[in-house]
């Protein structure tokens, strides 16, 4: 994984969900910490938000959070690690897009689904080039993966697509999986 380096993690900031989900929130950041990659994430302490960025501090990994001023309150900044506080959401998607390799979704709600879709977005457009993983635990993302057959299907998007769409369900193969398609990109 001499390729990756930083991995961006897009995932849900509530407290009150299935606890499993959280546990996969901190296995990913053992994961990340035990292979020497930065996560670059939303800032919260909160949530999986919260959950992934201890685990990655806590196994000593490396962990940058960008969060916008006005989500200080709500998402309570995790303040054991670095972080930058930026003016807006614009911002915050744009630094992190700037400082990630890749990407790796967990379960989420719509902003979750938003910051994913987006890069998914820019990437079909040729903005970048940058892999991303949804790293699942019970079939979470499995209706969004229907979605987006259907939308191939409708050919409203190309078959080519499905390629950059990696679904997992461990975060070692969320990291081999991002780091296979890096390497690929490269040659």
């Amino acid at each position: 994984m001499d390729h990756l380096k930083s991995v961006c993690v897009y995932c849900g900031s509530s407290n009150l969900v299935d606890p499993d989900y959280l546990n996969l929130a901190g296995s990913l950041g053992k994961a990340l910490a035990g292979s020497g990659i930065r996560l670059v994430y939303g800032g919260g302490g909160v949530g999986l938000m919260g959950a992934c960025a201890r685990a990655v501090h806590e196994a000593g990994g490396d962990v940058l959070g960008i969060i916008p001023r006005f989500l200080l309150q709500k998402e309570r900044i995790y303040d054991e690690v670095p972080h930058e506080i930026v003016d807006d959401m614009h911002t915050r998607k744009q630094r992190m897009f700037d400082e990630s390799d890749a990407f790796i979704v967990l379960p989420g709600g719509i902003g979750t689904l938003e910051e994913a879709v987006e890069m998914l977005s820019w990437g079909r457009l040729g903005l970048h080039a940058k892999p991303m993983a949804f790293l699942d635990r019970d079939e979470f993302w499995a209706p969004f993966f229907e979605l987006m057959d259907h939308i191939i299907d409708g050919q409203f998007t190309p078959e080519a697509f499905r390629s950059s769409l990696v679904h997992v369900h461990s975060p070692e193969t969320a990291l081999v999986a991002l780091a296979d398609r890096i390497i690929q990109i490269g040659d």
